[in-house]
């Protein structure tokens, strides 16, 4: 499926759910990284500069890269160090949009269910929003990778990953944080909120359980 989007207006789009994201806390310092592909061939994807803060983002913050993470425009800035990853999700799962956040949560559970390579949430109305769940009965699984600071290699294990896991809806990546994405930035905005809540909602039992015990 082509797609063509002008820059300036993805840009601006980043930038305003940088600023939501924010608000949230899900994206705390410089924390975090949003991308919306803008073309398919060839390839082009709007994603944010290395080192912004999100809640002060803005278009001169988002910059425009091919299907190697090069920045397509240099003087721009620098794009996020994690634009291979992006770039990854977007080829492998056709993704229009990608969000990257660093929650409290996404960050805690990455690291209380490593040993299981993932965890599954089951039985919550709010699976329902993502997209292709039609009921509460509805069992995703959430893989987990050990992070990685070589980029190439993390993107390969990432490409494995979604392999293995055709019908998984985020990732989280090991005291890291959660990625998810989406047809369009609706879409992966809206699987962002639903994985959050379901994060928080299950860390909240296992706490209140572990209280009691």
């Amino acid at each position: 499926m082509r797609v063509t989007l002008d820059f300036a207006e993805a840009a601006d789009q980043l930038a305003h759910i940088g600023r939501r994201l924010d608000a949230r806390g899900w994206v705390l310092g410089t924390s975090g990284n949003l991308s919306l592909v803008i073309n398919r061939d060839p390839f082009r994807l709007a994603i944010t500069c290395s080192g912004t803060s999100k809640g002060e983002l803005n278009v001169d913050a988002i910059v425009e890269v091919d299907a190697d993470g090069r920045s397509v425009r240099p003087e721009r800035g620098r794009p996020s160090a994690e634009t291979a990853l992006h770039v990854q999700i977007a080829h492998a799962r056709g993704a229009g949009a990608i969000m990257h956040t660093h929650s409290i949560w996404s960050t805690v559970l990455s690291a209380r269910h490593l040993a299981a390579s993932g965890m599954a949430i089951d039985g919550y109305e709010m699976l329902k929003g993502l997209e292709g769940v039609s009921t509460h009965d509805h069992r995703e699984w959430i893989p987990i990778l050990e992070n990685d600071q070589d980029m190439t290699r993390l993107s390969s294990r990432v490409g494995r990953l979604l392999t293995e896991h055709p019908s998984c809806h985020a990732f989280l990546l090991h005291r890291h944080g959660l990625y998810t994405w989406g047809d369009t930035l609706p879409q992966a905005v809206r699987h962002l909120e639903i994985v959050e809540f379901l994060l928080e909602a299950v860390g909240r039992d296992e706490q209140s359980a572990r209280a009691l015990t």
